[in-house]
């Protein structure tokens, strides 16, 4: 009968093999999950025999991994934040380190105590719209998104992290499923911002698996901050915040400036690279 140590050996040397990146992490966290282990806990049982049951299970996560199936949809939750198992479904783009940029160049501009209405467009999972919610009691959300399977696994985080009071999930484009007569402070994004030519470029995770939706920007990688950015500048009544493409900081600030927006950045992720675009609104009164 195979050991938990036999199995880790063997599934890190086979995830090698296919040149899967952190082979010896991602086999810990897939064992794991299948013995409802923590990575220290799959150590200190290292000398453990393995039921077929088990065998079996970790057997088909490892298939299914091979396979370049996201390794955060195999294990059902991804850390962001300060959320350790914010809840990932299949069909939805994991959310990614640098995107919690966005989250904290969004609490930079948002008080702790005051209400403030905030709408998180293309919300996915919910991480970054959940993350400022839970760091601004304050805060209420409008978690938007077209895509019904982001929808349902926004709500399923909503519900993990008992947020329900304080946010709306709509599903539409842009700002639209947001009443007209409906406040809005801060509008938050990370949109779709990969050139359509380059998506078949990008690791198998990406190309292969998550949804086109969230990840096609159109030829140039601009086509939704092309309608996203005077949209919100017409809305929000402080502040409009985007995720950007390394290379796109020139051209959405372009675009800010065109729709009025004021005290524009373009802020550096902890790579160096432009990760997120911010701009204040002038007063609509």
């Amino acid at each position: 009968m195979q050991t938990v140590k036999d199995v880790l050996l063997k599934t890190a040397g086979f995830l090698k093999d296919l040149q899967i990146p952190h082979t010896r992490k991602e086999a810990e966290e897939l064992i794991g999950h299948v013995l409802g282990l923590t990575r220290v806990q799959v150590y200190l049982e290292f000398d453990r025999p393995l039921e077929k049951r088990e065998m079996d299970d970790i057997r088909e996560l490892v298939r299914r991994r091979a396979n370049r199936e996201p390794l955060h949809w195999l294990l059902g939750t991804v850390g962001f934040h300060e959320f350790d198992d914010l809840a990932v479904h299949p069909d939805v783009l994991v959310p990614r380190p640098d995107t919690e940029r966005l989250v904290e160049a969004a609490l930079e501009w948002i008080e702790a105590d005051a209400e403030t209405f905030v709408a998180d467009i293309g919300c996915g999972t919910g991480a970054v719209g959940l993350a400022i919610a839970a760091a601004r009691p304050a805060v209420k959300l409008f978690a938007i998104d077209l895509s019904e399977a982001a929808l349902a696994n926004t709500r399923d985080n909503v519900a993990r992290l008992e947020l329900g009071g304080r946010v709306a999930v709509l599903q539409g484009s842009l700002l639209d499923p947001v009443p007209t007569g409906r406040a809005i402070d801060v509008v938050v994004s990370n949109p779709p911002y990969i050139r359509s030519a380059d998506l078949e470029t990008l690791e198998p995770e990406v190309s292969k698996w998550e949804p086109k939706l969230a990840l096609d920007g159109g030829p140039d990688g601009l086509d939704v901050y092309k309608a996203l950015v005077p949209a919100a500048a017409a809305r929000a009544r402080r502040a409009v915040l985007v995720e950007i493409g390394f290379d796109q900081g020139d051209a959405v600030r372009r675009l800010f400036e065109q729709a009025g927006l004021t005290d524009i950045e373009v802020l550096q992720d902890l790579g160096g690279r432009d990760r997120v675009v911010r701009g204040r609104v002038v007063s609509h009164g």
